[in-house]
């Protein structure tokens, strides 16, 4: 496939993917809003809030934002979760479900991102309530590709994480990187290599191992 090609299929399973993710929030009992999330600090009305950022938020808004925190852009998602989980559960999830096909390309990381964030996210959030939801395997396969590469976004997988650390899934004919393996399944690996120390912890081999030591630095 061509680019446009590789996109359209992206922004599609992101589509899917928020759908799920709304049809999960919308199982949820009102007290599990308050469950925390395998994102430090955030419950899942924080998450939920964060989901709908970028078909709220515009990319200028988001930059004036960012300013008062002198760029940080964790510091700015942080700021619009907290602003956006102001909203009532039931708005969220209408938001989601009224813009999952939102074709949203972030400058820096593209499709890439908002689908990155959609696999990713629906684990975090579904992980800590015992949840089964999750994507197909082929999709962890093609994040996992992005993850591992040259193009990666800093924000997802900062500079030398992943350096010399080979990933190998249990559960797929999958592998990327070079060095030691860490080894696990496609989920396991890709919530490590964004930072969950607590999907580290599944992985083994020599590789896992130095990665989970750069998580806990």
């Amino acid at each position: 496939m061509g680019m446009a090609s590789d996109d359209e299929q992206i922004y599609a399973w992101t589509t899917q993917h928020r759908l799920l993710l709304a049809d999960v929030l919308a199982s949820l009992a009102p007290g599990q809003w308050q469950a925390p999330t395998l994102c430090a600090g955030w419950t899942v009305h924080d998450l939920a809030g964060h989901l709908v950022q970028p078909v709220y938020v515009s990319f200028r808004r988001f930059f004036v934002v960012s300013l008062r925190y002198w760029g940080n852009t964790d510091a700015t998602v942080a700021h619009f979760a907290r602003e956006l989980a102001q909203a009532e559960p039931a708005h969220l999830i209408e938001l989601l479900r009224a813009h999952a096909a939102d074709q949203v390309s972030p400058p820096r990381v593209g499709p890439m991102g908002p689908f990155a964030d959609a696999c990713i996210h629906l684990r975090d959030l579904a992980r800590p309530l015992g949840l089964s939801a999750d994507v197909p395997a082929e999709h962890w396969q093609t994040l996992l590709d992005y993850l591992v590469s040259d193009e990666v976004a800093p924000a997802l997988v900062p500079p030398g994480r992943l350096e010399g650390v080979g990933l190998r899934a249990t559960d797929a004919d999958w592998s990327g990187g070079i060095g030691p393996a860490a080894e696990g399944t496609l989920e396991a690996l890709a919530l490590a290599a964004t930072g969950r120390s607590v999907a580290a912890d599944e992985l083994t081999g020599p590789g896992a191992d130095l990665l989970r030591h750069r998580l806990r630095r």
